[in-house]
């Protein structure tokens, strides 16, 4: 292979309208319909077959077509009034600045293993990337000064082919960065800005690029370049690509070398959040940088823990990357030099000594000082997950919170539905998107309207599904016969169920194939026919998931289920718009509770189709009765896998013969008037509480304000509160074994009655720690038989001192009717803890 560099010829634009090139390198097009419909104008054809990336479609489109555009007044009109959206989206005031207005110039640098904005970018594998995309679109939306951090993959996931044998067969595209709306960051010299990181016995340099995501921006490292060696282009190659070496080097140049990506660019953020353990090696490399500059080394980590924030998204184990130790000191010797520790000390901030492996999502939670899950139920599933860590803390006070993931309504929410809610709740109906109270207003829109609105865009995906099916045989040199089949699978009034996500074996997506003949019965019912469409890729190594495709696909050929069971392959964001805007249920069938939160459910709500799934993920939040179906009970973790899938099998086909096929086809006239309104149920009660701009605001308010507040308050004074927080917890650690409360008074009974207050008297021993350092607490719940449920603490009074270190405690409880569990407990407090168990310290009274 020899050096080449590369240069790009752009064509130069009609002066009347030049502001095409710069709409095409910000991303806000891809959530302004308009928008796009500029470069479809000026010719369709290209405009699809650059798969609706105006960056590409501006280097093949014709001189001639541009001046005919400049010169068609029609155009123009629609020019204008884009560019005038656009201009007022990047200057008008927004949320964040209004309400905020005191942190407007404190960046969050948000970092994340993928982005998926856009299949004009395709640098996403499913929903952990479309979730950071849509978070940060939503970040731009409400005006938060937020910057994206991220890996540039040289050819993406993977696209996927469906052979004629039903397997699935991966191709890796080779992406040309130049035709895609990122730019290469420049420095004053014209030479590309990089960055450098040290690997075991080399160093290894990224060229940092970027894109513009309305008014965030998203910066991108790429090692695909001459200086490195071979090996180390690779490094960006794939997502989610190669070895375990392969992944370390990955989220090293992601961790390290995002944080001097943002340090060459002259980026301070004031909050650092991890988006999955991917890229929690940037503790690690803050770390070192605090230590070059002087701050012990302790010191440096409760700084870097105040203003870091850890979300992480999956009670799957695949899905907390793990490595070696071998692996680990390797590739760890490097930081090691430059933070103080010794390898044997840094190693033990990510070390899990039951799994004896270096754990990310355990380094990421030891270094951030806030920690979330992406749902509530994935918050408990989370905090059970972690409960070996904090071994005398209860399971429900493990520092763990939640917030529940949402979708960027702007982005999923289909054309038509925003026409109809521009006619009848006003064209400002996107800043009323979080307002509850503003979406009972769907009453006001008739449920014919709603229908046909509906119908359209199921036409719509029909006839896209049976093009993409058509042109999947012609590709594999089928049959004209089979050709023209294909264009007629489908009824177009036929209810139509939606199965699409990655094709993981926990997601079950064969459940529906439990039972073939019962199945086959329900879709052939000649009076309430029934069709399913699935989409979905398995990972290339996941051979259990490949076979499940392989299954569905081998099912889809049969006679009972031809041209009623369909396929599509290569399911990216662009297959997913499509299918969530125009099936009529959306189905999810997860092992419970493996779903952490799950979003293409809330997509398809918000465009009013019905999700009917099992009760895990951000389901059991949203599910009122009216809104959906439900698959079932909440779970029981004493069913065992195959349990399980017999229970859920059963309830499955119950909802859907008792249920979904009968409210569907019960109609008045022409429409379904009930399930009218669970669709409007759904859409009211979808919209507002799950969209990231509820999400986006909730992480603000709730984290990374806080977030900012503690980190200035830590660094400032020269890390004097940081030092005076290590200088504590170190002392509280080294005394803890003084602490015991030894005497415990009560007049609690067995049958006290309601309204009477119980009184309880503690006799604590603390030894040199003080009674402000410490909260005495009566804790009691439901009571459990082995533990107490639903804890409640109140916090007793500090009576007298009774020497040698001693103190009287007293409190008063009013307990309401009930069997109620009551103890007493000590535990550490200083103002600078973000929770109860920053320090995973409690003693409990021993009995009484």
């Amino acid at each position: 292979m020899f050096y080449f560099r590369t240069v790009t010829v752009k064509p130069p634009l009609p002066e009347r309208i030049a502001r095409l090139r710069e709409l095409s390198y910000n991303l806000w097009f891809s959530w302004h319909k308009p928008a796009r419909e500029l470069y479809q104008e000026i010719n369709s054809d290209l405009w699809e077959r650059v798969e609706h990336n105006p960056v590409k479609f501006l280097l093949g489109v014709r001189r001639e077509e541009l001046d005919r555009a400049a010169a068609d007044q029609h155009f123009l009109n629609k020019y204008d009034a884009v560019m005038a959206d656009f201009d007022r989206y990047i200057n008008d005031e927004k949320w964040f600045t209004r309400v905020h207005s005191r942190y407007k110039d404190k960046i969050i640098a948000y970092f994340s293993a993928e982005f998926g904005i856009h299949e004009s970018c395709p640098i996403y594998s499913g929903g952990l990337g479309v979730l950071a995309g849509d978070h940060i679109k939503s970040a731009s939306d409400l005006g938060l000064p937020l910057v994206g951090v991220g890996l540039l993959y040289k050819h993406g996931y993977f696209n996927q082919f469906i052979n004629p044998d039903g397997r699935q067969e991966t191709y890796y595209p080779d992406l040309n960065f130049n035709e895609m709306p990122i730019t290469p960051v420049v420095g004053d010299s014209g030479l590309d800005t990089t960055v450098s990181v040290e690997l075991p016995g080399r160093t290894v340099f990224a060229r940092i690029w970027k894109a513009r995501v309305g008014l965030a921006q998203l910066i991108l490292l790429d090692t695909n370049l001459p200086l490195n060696m071979e090996e180390d282009r690779r490094i960006t190659g794939q997502l989610y690509g190669g070895d375990r070496e392969m992944r370390i080097q990955q989220e090293i140049l992601l961790g390290v070398g995002g944080v001097r990506a943002l340090r060459e660019l002259g980026i301070t953020p004031a909050v650092w959040h991890i988006n999955e353990g991917h890229s929690a090696f940037l503790t690690l490399e803050r770390l070192r940088e605090m230590v070059s500059q002087g701050v012990p080394t302790a010191t440096a980590r409760e700084a870097i823990r105040a203003n870091t924030i850890f979300t992480t998204h999956t009670p799957v184990p695949a899905g907390h990357d793990v490595f070696e130790r071998h692996l680990a000191e390797k590739y760890l010797a490097e930081l090691c030099r430059d933070t103080g520790m010794d390898c044997d000390k840094l190693l033990e901030l990510g070390w899990d000594a039951d799994q004896n492996e270096f754990n990310m999502t355990v380094l990421a939670t030891r270094m951030a000082g806030f920690c979330n899950g992406v749902s509530k139920l994935h918050g408990e599933v989370t905090r059970q997950m972690l409960h070996r860590f904090y071994p005398s803390i209860p399971v429900e006070e493990v520092p763990v919170t939640s917030v529940t993931n949402g979708v960027h309504t702007r982005s999923w929410i289909a054309e038509p539905w925003k026409n109809l809610f521009s006619k009848y709740l006003g064209e400002d109906w996107m800043d009323q998107v979080t307002n509850p109270n503003f979406w009972r207003r769907l009453d006001d829109i008739p449920s014919q309207e709603i229908w046909e609105t509906h119908l359209k865009l199921k036409e719509k995906t029909t006839n896209y599904i049976r093009e993409r099916i058509q042109h999947e045989h012609r590709r594999n040199h089928e049959s004209e016969a089979l050709i023209a089949e294909a264009g007629e699978f489908l009824l177009p009034h036929a209810l139509t169920i939606g199965f699409a996500r990655r094709f993981a074996t926990y997601k079950r997506a064969a459940l529906v194939f439990s039972d073939p003949d019962r199945l086959a019965a329900i879709l052939n019912n000649l009076d309430r026919p029934v069709q399913i469409v699935f989409a979905g890729k398995a990972h290339p190594k996941d051979s259990a998931g490949q076979e499940l495709i392989r299954k569905i696909i081998n099912y889809s050929r049969q006679e009972p289920f031809r041209g009623k069971i369909v396929f599509l392959e290569n399911y990216d964001i662009n297959v997913a718009r499509h299918l969530l805007h125009g099936v009529d249920v959306w189905l999810n069938t997860p092992r419970w509770p493996m779903e952490a939160s799950g979003t293409s459910g809330m997509k398809a709500a918000m465009n009013g189709v019905l999700h009917c799934s099992v009760l895990d993920g951000w389901w059991p939040e949203a599910y009122n009765g009216k809104n959906g179906f439900a698959i079932g009970h909440p779970g029981d973790l004493q069913l065992n896998e195959v349990q399980q899938d017999k229970n859920d099998t059963y309830y499955l086909y119950k909802v859907l013969e008792d249920k979904v096929i009968p409210l569907y086809y019960e109609r008045q006239g022409d429409v379904p008037v009930h399930w009218v309104a669970m669709m409007r149920e759904s859409m009211r009660t979808i919209i507002p509480f799950f969209s990231t701009a509820r999400m986006v605001m909730e992480y603000t308010e709730r984290l990374y304000i806080p977030a900012i507040d503690r980190g200035i308050a830590f660094m400032e004074s020269n890390y004097a509160t940081a030092e005076q927080a290590c200088r504590f917890k170190e002392f509280i650690r080294e005394n803890w074994h003084h602490v015991k409360v030894e005497r415990t008074e009560t007049n609690g009974r067995w049958d006290m009655q309601a309204g009477e207050d119980l009184m309880v008297q503690s006799v604590v021993k603390l030894g040199p720690i003080k009674p402000s350092e410490v909260a005495v607490e009566i804790a009691f719940g439901n009571d459990k038989g082995p533990y107490i449920s639903n804890l409640n603490t109140t916090v007793m009074e500090l009576q007298e001192e009774l020497g040698d270190g001693v103190y009287r405690f007293t409190g008063k409880v009013p307990l309401p009717q009930g069997t109620y569990g009551y103890t007493v407990r000590v535990r550490p407090v200083h103002r600078f803890m973000a929770g109860k168990f920053e320090i995973p310290l409690v003693r409990w009274a021993d009995c009484f």
